[in-house]
């Protein structure tokens, strides 16, 4: 009777295990009917339902063709490969670029070239910090001072996604996501000298006090005191009490303008 009741359980899991492998419970998601481009708003035609198998849950996908109409796609899908929520931005947010935005970010673009642009390595998705090279009113030399660190590049050129083959490319202009007040950092360092990209690893999202270069600590390798204004008094302390020599009157300039047989003349 043992061996009866043990061959039956064996015939009758076994039975159903099989019929549950040739039969797989299936359910549907919505998928791409064919390849589609990043930044196009998503219509009844560019997708369709697909079988999936129901004990393998996909988090994030849909399972109504409603649910993903009119929205715009963020990233490139493959045919009959599933739309799921990451790919999709918020109805009514745009198209193009402007749907890889998030809420509260800019896309700030600036001119850059071969030097500027790292060789040619800077990619859609690497992470740079800005460095800017300029002179300050009033004090002797140029500066160099990082401006931004781990600022995201969203396009190089017009390309918003790397190049597969990774081959460096020359681009003319350079997009970065930023914040308002970064956005105004960029463009205010991009008018007022030169701006160069530093490349970092991706997996590197610290930042760093870093304090600005000038060009004595290229001679003698210390770094040099920030120049400031002496106060009258305190230079006057530090010359053993006497007092500032008066400064002289400012120089007057006359300007004769002769017109015909007449004079006049202007000083300022």
């Amino acid at each position: 009777m043992a061996i009866i009741i043990a061959g039956s359980l064996t015939f009758f899991v076994y039975s159903r295990l099989r019929r549950n492998a040739a039969h797989p419970r299936l359910t549907h998601v919505v998928a791409a009917v064919r390849s589609i481009p990043e930044g196009i708003a998503l219509t009844s035609d560019d997708v369709t339902l697909i079988d999936w198998p129901a004990e393998v849950p996909l988090p994030g996908s849909y399972t109504k063709i409603s649910d993903v109409v009119g929205k715009p796609l963020i990233y490139p899908l493959g045919a009959k490969e599933p739309v799921l929520e990451r790919d999709l931005g918020v109805e009514g947010s745009g198209i193009g670029l402007s749907v890889k935005i998030p809420e509260g970010m800019r896309a700030t673009s600036v001119r850059t070239n071969e030097i500027t642009g790292v060789a040619g390595f800077l990619y859609p998705g690497s992470h740079v910090d800005v460095l800017a090279t300029f002179t300050v009113p009033g004090t002797p030399g140029p500066v160099t001072q990082t401006i931004l660190q781990n600022v995201e590049v969203l396009t190089a050129g017009e390309k918003v996604e790397p190049d597969p083959s990774g081959k460096p490319q020359t681009v003319n202009v350079v997009t970065l996501l930023l914040n308002a007040q970064d956005s105004q950092k960029l463009l205010l360092a991009s008018t007022q000298g030169s701006i160069q990209f530093v490349l970092r690893n991706g997996a590197d999202q610290g930042k760093e006090k870093v304090e600005p270069t000038r060009l004595g600590e290229l001679v003698t390798g210390q770094a040099q005191p920030t120049p400031a204004a002496a106060h009258p008094r305190k230079a006057a302390k530090r010359r053993g009490g006497m007092h500032a020599a008066p400064m002289p009157p400012p120089q007057v300039y006359v300007l004769e303008v002769i017109q015909g047989d007449k004079r006049s003349t202007t000083k300022f």
